[in-house]
């Protein structure tokens, strides 16, 4: 088991070097750095590692991306575990407690971050607290990315759903956001909503967790499915909208998104993370309608919305820990881009870094200050080992809970399914890796 164990240990360690190239004779520290963020994310991302290298010649910043999701959490916990992993990985917060619980990160003390400028209170408190566990510093956060709802303007101009400014007008109570989209469906003859709803899709786990926390209902509790008869009445709703034909169902991701990129979906509800392709279209001319966008509506007590939030952390790597002046390389590279972080914001995320996030650059800029309140009622998934973003309970989710949308269950079926076969891992000891 050993042997093999460091053979994978030199393995990555070689890709990692293949891909990072020679290091330039000034650079003083190289810090590698193994991120999941792709597409617009990833654009940005590796601009601000080239800028960060290009202002100081002290730390070289190496970025190597690796596919988003459980294939990255698996390389990042193997590789960690035998002393191979990088010097810094983006993580989600929601993963927080596998990673840190699991033995796969190493803590973050305050004189770490003190001694490049940080502090706690420098991040939004919510984000900060999730970054936090068993009284110790774990990651530094980057963002939020909450659940929003895109509107169509032009299809809704008809429909008595826009205020004379054209703005949405204020929805509140479920029954209130069913109706919206069951004018919009029937005014336009096109989809009222569409949303990623394909078996495997997260959306409706995300929506699911939002709706019960907006009723104050947790989803786990001291190890126990907590949410009672409201989970499948919570999902019945959810599935009406799909049964009355407001909603396509059985949509992956692409076709939800390009339903209402192309027109034919007066709502869309989705991540932030549409916002820069929005932006793009509207500015190239080829979106073909004005939109705006809302946080999710309050339709209980009140107005949580699932959120998750990348994050900079530091992978344990047993048996090889990094030197006070590695820690302090990684730290002022994470230091910057928190301070960096407009262009991030124009990404559509909300930074966490409350002087960028609360600057009067960031308040103003659009279309994110129509869901800047989104960042007040955040709800990131349940702590435990088993939570958090493509975490062997979200996958289970997503199995059983789209199934109530297109018929293949009902929706108390559903929720059956889902609590026997998560039942297990709730039971179950957290790993130590």
């Amino acid at each position: 088991m050993a042997r093999r164990g460091w053979t994978l240990a030199a393995a990555v360690a070689l890709l990692v070097t293949l891909a990072a190239g020679p290091a330039p004779a000034w650079a003083q520290v190289e810090v590698r750095m193994w991120t999941l963020l792709s597409g617009g994310d990833g654009a940005r991302m590796r601009a601000l590692v080239e800028d960060f290298n290009a202002s100081q010649r002290e730390v070289r910043v190496v970025s190597t991306t690796l596919k988003w999701g459980e294939p990255f959490y698996t390389k990042l916990i193997t590789a960690s575990v035998v002393g191979a992993g990088p010097d810094l990985a983006t993580v989600h917060l929601s993963r927080l407690v596998n990673l840190a619980g699991g033995g796969v990160l190493r803590p973050i003390t305050d004189a770490e971050l003190a001694a490049v400028g940080l502090k706690g209170s420098d991040y939004l408190p919510r984000q900060w607290e999730k970054s936090r566990w068993q009284g110790q510093t774990w990651a530094v956060p980057l963002d939020m990315h909450p659940l929003v709802l895109y509107y169509n303007k032009t299809l809704l101009k008809p429909t008595g759903l826009l205020d004379a400014a054209g703005n949405l007008k204020p929805i509140e109570g479920v029954d209130a956001l069913t109706d919206a989209f069951r004018i919009a469906t029937e005014t336009t003859h096109r989809r009222g909503l569409t949303m990623e709803s394909s078996q495997s899709s997260f959306a409706i786990w995300r929506l699911w967790l939002s709706m019960l926390a907006q009723q104050n209902i947790a989803i786990v509790r001291n190890g126990k499915y907590s949410y009672g008869p409201a989970g499948t009445a919570t999902l019945t709703r959810i599935s009406d909208w799909f049964r009355k034909g407001y909603a396509q169902a059985g949509l992956d991701y692409p076709a939800s998104t390009s339903q209402f990129m192309g027109g034919g979906a007066a709502f869309m509800l989705n991540g932030v993370w549409e916002v820069p392709e929005l932006v793009r279209a509207s500015k190239a001319g080829t979106l073909g309608f004005e939109y705006g966008i809302v946080p999710l509506p309050k339709m209980y007590a009140n107005a949580s919305a699932w959120a998750d939030s990348h994050a900079f952390a530091m992978p344990a790597n047993a048996g090889n820990a990094p030197s006070p002046a590695k820690v302090k390389a990684i730290l002022t590279f994470v230091a910057y881009v928190s301070k960096h972080s407009m262009g991030w914001a124009e990404g559509g995320h909300i930074p966490a870094y409350r002087a960028v996030a609360e600057s009067p650059e960031a308040l103003a800029l659009q279309p994110n200050a129509q869901y800047a309140e989104a960042a007040h009622n955040v709800v990131y998934d349940p702590d435990g080992w088993y939570m958090g973003a493509a975490g062997p309970l979200e996958a289970i989710a997503s199995k059983f809970l789209p199934a109530a949308l297109y018929g293949y269950m009902t929706p108390a079926q559903a929720i059956h399914r889902f609590e026997t076969e998560g039942a297990r891992l709730i039971r179950k000891n957290p790993p130590r890796y």
